[in-house]
């Protein structure tokens, strides 16, 4: 009958055994419930936000709970490290668990005070889980969590991150900002200011709901944005412990402008295409008289370097040797001004899959501006289309801001084209074709990244366009010839249907964090900037889509209807068109690229 009495008594032998052992504590219930999941994010819900990658993203499969996981993928010297930096106590014992999947696979902290600590599995073909635990220092008030692949390796996955512990104290977020008021409004930004709140470390800008910038200050300017358009704004304040409640809203309405890129005395749904006028091939020559009236903005391919650093740009139209009907330099030049009697653009494309431009110097900066300048002068062109691929742009392994770019090849060529756009006023068009590569991909990538290693000409146009936006005429980006690329939704998507072309599209009119980065938002352009590239026939480039494909793009993006898989973030019926590659090549094609235009827009 006693045997009860004799275990609470053993109990409480062991427990007083343990409690006079140095380093062993016995926590009670009460300081267990204490303890909490420290980590920011650590289920990727929210992309990346909280973390800091060098070649992760939020995907939506394989998640091992909830609807996102991360997905790092190795590459070069970049083993793809996510980290996060934490508050913590001192002198306190914390536990680092989360579920991996992929080869070598890591998760670690470091910075404790005391032991840094990791741990890895070599395989893990399904979810698996890594813990590991450690005290911090007795002055360590933040710890650093990572997770990170190896060289080579392949992809990784990570999800359900969590520190668990004693959190850094009573700290909460600050209260919401007052005072949010509207300052100077232009075509394109509208200027805010608020009242400092107390304990805030920095403010983050919503406009219409969506963050696009975070600033250390009490004031912003919001740019890339649309004419004679309504927003609203909203201002949260930041601090260790979190984000506060959304200020009051403001409106305003940005000014119609004076400037427009040259857009004015465009129709409102224009077909771009690329006439091949300095070479032949097997779509064979056609002359620009030839041209059918559906064209309305023609390129002319192309102007190129004599050397890729020289800055120097020739034109030299296809000689008879090759182009056997080609027209005479004075039938050519009347070729164009009819064609502007009949409202049409015709502009010079500088650059092309073989003419590398590389303006390195200030001195072939300007040799391109006076060379450039003399061909539009002698055949009397509308405007500039800037056609740069393969090495042209790439960003120095230092420029890791789009809107400051510092690169000198990117600094020179924004520099001409302003001084360009200059000399020859508002009405001046000026179009640009890049590759997804050196746009859209940069929503993973930009430069060779925070550990080095990446292409530096990930994302390289990105400053380009930006700080050219409010003379940049038409952006009309080569949905074509491309890899896999990352769309809003986290997910790949490739050529050879419409949801590629609505994905693509929806980037450039929604905006996107660059690189990750939920803090530098790349801004959207105005549907009325965008035409969409595409191919004219088989022929013509990787990516043909049908005609049938072409109009479910184009429904969905201007009507939100005929959609597939991918969702866009809104509806844009003032896109400006199409563009392809080439007339040329819509011609040999039996002109079915053009007949779909006509037929679409009327």
């Amino acid at each position: 009958m006693d045997r009860p009495h004799r275990t609470r008594s053993l109990l409480a032998a062991l427990t007083a055994a343990l409690l006079a052992v140095p380093g062993i504590t016995v926590l009670s219930s009460a300081a267990r419930a204490a303890d909490a999941d420290l980590a920011r994010n650590g289920g990727f819900e929210s992309g990346l936000d909280g973390w800091s990658c060098t070649a992760g993203t939020a995907v939506g499969s394989p998640v091992h709970s909830g609807a996102a996981a991360l997905q790092a993928t190795p590459a070069g010297s970049d083993n793809a490290q996510c980290a996060q930096t934490v508050s913590v106590q001192p002198d306190a014992q914390y536990t680092l668990s989360g579920y991996v999947r992929g080869s070598y696979v890591y998760l670690g902290a470091g910075g404790t005070g005391t032991t840094d600590v990791s741990t890895w599995t070599q395989s893990a073909p399904d979810w698996q889980r890594l813990t590991t635990t450690f005290r911090t220092g007795p002055g360590t008030t933040e710890v650093t969590l990572y997770t990170h692949g190896w060289y080579g390796t392949g992809a990784y996955y990570a999800d359900d991150i969590s520190l668990t512990g004693p959190g850094a104290g009573t700290a909460q977020p600050p209260a919401a900002p007052t005072g949010l008021l509207t300052g100077t409004v232009t075509s394109s930004g509208v200027a805010l200011s608020w009242s400092a709140v107390t304990g805030a470390t920095g403010y983050a800008v919503y406009r219409d709901g969506v963050k696009v910038q975070t600033v250390s200050g009490t004031s912003a300017t919001v740019g890339g944005l649309a004419a004679a358009t309504a927003y609203s704004f909203q201002v949260t304040a930041v601090n260790d412990a979190g984000e506060s409640a959304k200020s009051a809203t403001v409106t305003a309405t940005t000014s119609a402008g004076s400037g427009d890129g040259g857009t004015s005395d465009l129709p409102a749904h224009a077909l771009v295409g690329y006439l091949h006028a300095t070479f032949a091939n097997g779509s064979g020559y056609t002359r620009l008289a030839d041209v059918p009236d559906s064209w309305d903005i023609i390129d002319l391919a192309f102007g190129e370097p004599t050397s890729a650093t020289s800055g120097d740009i020739r034109f030299d139209r296809c000689p008879v040797t090759e182009c056997p009907n080609v027209e005479s330099d004075a039938d050519f030049k009347a070729a164009v001004k009819a064609k502007q009697a009949a409202g049409k653009k015709v502009l010079i494309s500088i650059g092309g899959a073989n003419g590398q431009v590389q303006l390195t110097t200030t001195a072939a900066r300007d040799t391109f501006v006076s060379s450039v300048s003399k061909i539009i002068d002698d055949y009397g062109l509308d405007g500039l289309d800037i056609d740069f691929e393969g090495h042209s742009l790439s960003l120095d392994a230092d420029d890791t801001d789009f809107k400051n770019p510092k690169t000198p090849v990117i600094v020179n060529l924004i520099s001409a084209l302003k001084t360009l756009k200059a000399r020859y006023g508002s009405d001046f068009v000026l179009t640009m074709a890049p590759e997804t590569f050196f746009v859209q991909m940069g929503y993973q990538y930009y430069g060779t990244g925070q550990w080095g290693g990446q292409d530096p000409r990930c994302g390289a146009y990105l400053p380009v366009i930006h700080a050219l936006r409010d003379d940049l005429t038409l952006l009309h980006v080569q949905d074509y010839n491309s890899g896999p690329i990352m769309g809003l939704d986290n997910q790949y998507h490739s050529m050879g249907g419409a949801d590629f072309h609505i994905a693509m599209t929806d980037m450039l009119l929604t905006g996107f964090p660059v690189a990750g980065d939920a803090g530098n938002v790349f801004p959207p352009l105005r549907p009325d900037q965008i035409a969409i590239g595409m191919p004219a026939s088989v022929n013509a480039g990787n990516g043909h889509v049908a005609p049938a494909e072409v109009t479910k793009a184009l429904d969905c993006l201007t009507k939100k209807t005929n959609c597939g898989s991918y969702a866009t973030h809104g509806t844009w019926p003032a896109l400006r068109g199409l563009m392809t590659w080439s007339v040329n090549w819509d011609r040999f094609g039996n002109w079915e690229f053009q007949k779909n235009f006509d037929s679409y827009f009327g």
